[in-house]
Parts: structure tokens; C-alpha cells; sequence
């Protein structure tokens, strides 16, 4: 996916929609079931209960894949030209940073939808298969829907970043029955000295925090936090405490190249001088699901938050240099 006449329209962007929306629409059941199974010993056959949610879980799956799909396609892809099936090679774009967007969220949706399905009465692998693939082919039909549009077009770059981010589920989960590397993400709004650096930010990317937050590569770092204990289970290092490995990118203001043009082929914006540039991170986190409650739905809610990363001192590498940062989102 790419971008068009100054209007951000690519992976990241449709991505962190795609999963603010499928975290809304499945955190009610999430919370249902969390507060079910504490009374279903008491006021019902626990069995006839999983069953039940099955059907419910069915039903929510395909609901709000049909129902976002639609959405989705009425806010956005029927107000573009449409065409004939084909392929669009965007690899080189955004420094790649929407390409972790798609292996983030296909990961994410992947590790929401398994939870849901453990309230169901089916194989613990069937389970991980089912959730695991969800993430993939939620993002999949994006994908179908890019390709018969003029504007854009089918990405194998995209539908490769998507199938490894539930594959980076399912495989923790079938050789460790766990999640020992967690992806998450987290973000900053960049202020710039430079009027002209905010003016294209604002076209580019949005006015507010949170179009920035959906859109602005600038601002976004995705993390690979692993949990120390799970890796040195005999230590007394506490089962909250992960080391995360973050990156990002920096002077971004277009596609591949910081120009713009506008429909009728004026430059609108030329700033070959700013670098475009990847961060390296290195800080400690913390895993929310590890501290310890005996209320469900705040277990449940802090399971949802842990896509997101924990605001710690951090230390960046990038441009040959070091630099220190008290706390960096």
C-alpha cells in the first residue's frame, strides 16, 4: 500500500484502525467470559457453558469480520476508483516501518482471537491455529480489497509482514505453549523548529494525536519484549521484569523520498536534505499480564494493554550515536 496526493493510505494506517476497531468490538466478550467462568460452577454445567460460548464466539468472529469489512469498505475504498485485480510493489516505502505495523497487528488480532477461543471446548491446538490465522486473514482481505483498487494495489510485502506476525504466535505457542517474546508498540508526537516540517506532518499525517498516533511513522516504535524469567526460570529476576528491543524511523515526510507533488504535477514540498534514518532501542518493560489480581475483568483488561508498551528509560542508537532518554514512549 502506499500514499496519494498527501493523504496517508497505507498498512500502518488501515492496520491500527483495522485493530482499534477489532479490540473494541471483541473486548466486551472477553470481559463476558472472564466474569462467566467464575459462576459457571455454581449456577451451570461448566461443559454446556463452553459450548455455548463456541456459538457466541462464531458468531462474534463473523460478525465483526463482515461488519468491519463493510465498514470499512464504505468509509474508504468506495470513494476511490476501482480496477482489475493486480499487485503493487511498496517494499521500499516508509522505511519499511509499515511493514512492522502489518506483522504487529496480524500478531495482536492473532493473540486476541486465541485468547477468545480458550472459551471453547476444542484442542488446545486447534485452538492456537484457529486464533493464530485470525490475525492473518482478517488482514488478507485488506489486502483483496487493495487490489481492485486503481490507487493502490495487492502488496506481497504486506500479506509476508502479516503471515509472520501470527506465525510469530502460533510458533511460541506450539514450542512453548507461552508467549516468551511479546510484540508491542508505542508512540511520541514529534515537534518540529522547522514551520515548514509541521505544516507537511499536519497534511501528511494529521492535526490531532490521535490521526498522528494512527498515522505519523515518526512517532511510532514497535518492540520485541522477552520475558527474562521465562529464559532463566531458576533466577530470581521477577516474572513481571522484560527486556525490550524497540525501532523506529525518523525524517519520514514521504513515501520514499521526503518530495510531494500534487495532482496536477507541482512539487508542493522538496526536502532531499533531511536524512531518513532507523532508531535502535534498547529499555526495560514490563509485562502487565504477570502482576497479580484476583479480579478477572482487571486481568482481562490488563492482558489487552499489554500491546502496548510500558514507558521506561530507554537508550537509542541511531546516526553512529548513543543517546539517553529518561522515558521514552
Amino acid at each position: 500500500m502506499s500514499s496519494c496526493n498527501g493523504i496517508v493510505k497505507n498498512g500502518f494506517t488501515l492496520n491500527k484502525i483495522k485493530l482499534l476497531s477489532f479490540t473494541i468490538i471483541f473486548i466486551a466478550p472477553v470481559f463476558l467470559y472472564a466474569q462467566e467462568d467464575s459462576i459457571s460452577i455454581q449456577f451451570a454445567n461448566a461443559n454446556h457453558i463452553k459450548k455455548r460460548n463456541t456459538r457466541i464466539l462464531v458468531a462474534v468472529n463473523t460478525g465483526a469480520y463482515v461488519g468491519s469489512m463493510t465498514a470499512l469498505y464504505q468509509a474508504w475504498y468506495k470513494n476511490f476508483p476501482q480496477s482489475k485485480f493486480h499487485t503493487f510493489n511498496d517494499g521500499k516505502e516508509w522505511q519499511q516501518i509499515d511493514k512492522i505495523g502489518h506483522f504487529y497487528t496480524a500478531y495482536t488480532m492473532s493473540k486476541y482471537s486465541m485468547e477468545l477461543w480458550r472459551n471453547a471446548p476444542i484442542h488446545q491446538r486447534k485452538r492456537i491455529w484457529i486464533g493464530g490465522i485470525s490475525g492473518a486473514a482478517y488482514q488478507t482481505i485488506i489486502e483483496i480489497l487493495d487490489g481492485f483498487s486503481s490507487e493502490w494495489g495487492w502488496s506481497w510485502s504486506d500479506i509476508s509482514a502479516n503471515l509472520l506476525g501470527s506465525g510469530t504466535l502460533i510458533a511460541q505457542e506450539l514450542l512453548w505453549n507461552e508467549q516468551k517474546l511479546h510484540i508491542k508498540t508505542s508512540f511520541h508526537k514529534n515537534k518540529y523548529q522547522d514551520p515548514s516540517l509541521n505544516s507537511r506532518s499536519n497534511e501528511l499525517f494529521g492535526h490531532s494525536l490521535a490521526e498522528r498516533y494512527l498515522k505519523d511513522y515518526n512517532g511510532q516504535t514497535y518492540w520485541i519484549s522477552a520475558d527474562l524469567k521465562s529464559f532463566f526460570s531458576k533466577s530470581k529476576i521477577p516474572a513481571w521484569l522484560q527486556l525490550s528491543i524497540g525501532t523506529g524511523a525518523e525524517g519520514i515526510f514521504g513515501a520514499e523520498k521526503n518530495i510531494a507533488v500534487d495532482k496536477a504535477g507541482y512539487t508542493i514540498f522538496y526536502r532531499p536534505d533531511i536524512k531518513r534514518y532507523r532508531q535502535w532501542y534498547l529499555a526495560p518493560d514490563v509485562n502487565l499480564t504477570k502482576i497479580k489480581t484476583r479480579y478477572k475483568s482487571i486481568k482481562t483488561a490488563l492482558f489487552i494493554l499489554n500491546a502496548l508498551k510500558f514507558p521506561t528509560p530507554t537508550v537509542e542508537f541511531s546516526n553512529s550515536s548513543v543517546k539517553w532518554k529518561w522515558i521514552y514512549f
